[in-house]
């Protein structure tokens, strides 16, 4: 059972999302006994192709045009299925992030594969091919057992640890079979957040509510989150208010966040704010109201005004860091 894995880029630099995946694919190809082939598109460093093969991957497939640093979902499914009609690959697996939702279900209905969005679980194939995901917004489970002979996987990020070894593995030219006409989205421009800790990618989330009372008082999150090395994010209320940008809002509609540490400042805790952070491995809760519903969800919390608080723990931190 031969395992492609889509590696996600961004301006040339292999995305952690994309070594998670690969990591899961390798897994999946030891299961059967098979390999773990890695596709790259556009422009990337060669040291970090071949880097790949630290996370399992036994060999990387790459497109080297420019055309494909932009992510254009019609092309990318053109390519990786051609991809995995070459490799003869029965699994392909992508990161459960922005590309890999919109790219995913383009293959697998491409391929008339069996698909299963935001794996948090290795297959079982001691009886089918059984894929475990979250659903009800992280409320319950759902065992899939997918019985298409092609089987497409989305992986949660921040759900698998990476493995990292010294293997590197070969990188092969692929000239898939795409011209001028298949691009019909032009990017005009870009605009990127740059000095962060990706959001989606972030191992330590600080967030914020409307218990800091304005946007004023927002060093109060930062400082913590630059002392703990964590990405900063917010609930909707305060992104509404414009106290902070809309790409720091996590909840059922923002973005939806797996880290191994969140830390909720000044926040009631929602049904939709829980439904984007129930997946973190540690919750905890900082706020003034005892009866606030996101203690009920948190593994440690702290009643307490956050503004006499935060500053007590940040102290500690950096106490703590030396």
């Amino acid at each position: 059972m031969s395992v492609i894995i889509f590696a996600d880029q961004a301006q040339g630099k292999i995305k952690k999302v994309a070594f998670e995946a690969i990591r899961y694919g390798a897994k999946v190809a030891q299961q059967s006994g098979s390999t773990a082939t890695a596709l790259v598109l556009g422009e990337v460093d060669a040291a970090e192709l071949s880097a790949l093969g630290n996370y399992g991957a036994i060999k990387v497939l790459h497109v080297a045009d420019s055309r494909l640093n932009e992510v254009e979902g019609s092309v990318y499914t053109k390519i990786i299925t051609a991809a995995a009609e070459q490799e003869n690959a029965e699994v392909i697996i992508f990161p459960h992030n922005f590309d890999g939702r919109a790219i995913a279900p383009r293959v697998a209905a491409r391929l008339k594969a069996g698909f299963v969005s935001g794996a948090i679980s290795l297959p079982d194939a001691t009886n089918g091919f059984i894929v475990k995901k979250s659903v009800f917004s992280g409320k319950a489970f759902a065992n899939i057992n997918i019985t298409a002979a092609k089987k497409v996987i989305a992986v949660m990020p921040n759900t698998f640890p990476l493995e990292k070894t010294d293997a590197v593995a070969p990188v092969t030219p692929f000239s898939p079979p795409i011209n001028d006409a298949d691009f019909k989205v032009k990017v005009s421009r870009v605009e990127t957040v740059s000095g962060e800790i990706p959001l989606t990618e972030a191992e330590i989330v600080v967030s914020g509510g409307r218990g800091l009372k304005g946007p004023e008082n927002w060093a109060l999150v930062e400082d913590l989150a630059k002392a703990l090395g964590a990405a900063t994010a917010c609930s909707r209320p305060v992104a509404d208010s414009g106290w902070r940008p809309h790409h720091e809002h996590v909840g059922q509609t923002g973005l939806t966040v797996r880290p191994n540490l969140y830390i909720a400042i000044g926040i009631s805790g929602a049904i939709q704010h829980l439904a984007g952070v129930n997946g973190s491995k540690v919750i905890v809760v900082i706020n003034k109201d005892a009866e606030a519903p996101f203690f009920k969800a948190a593994d440690y919390g702290i009643v307490g005004d956050a503004f006499e608080v935060v500053p007590k723990l940040t102290a500690a931190v950096k106490q703590l860091k030396g």
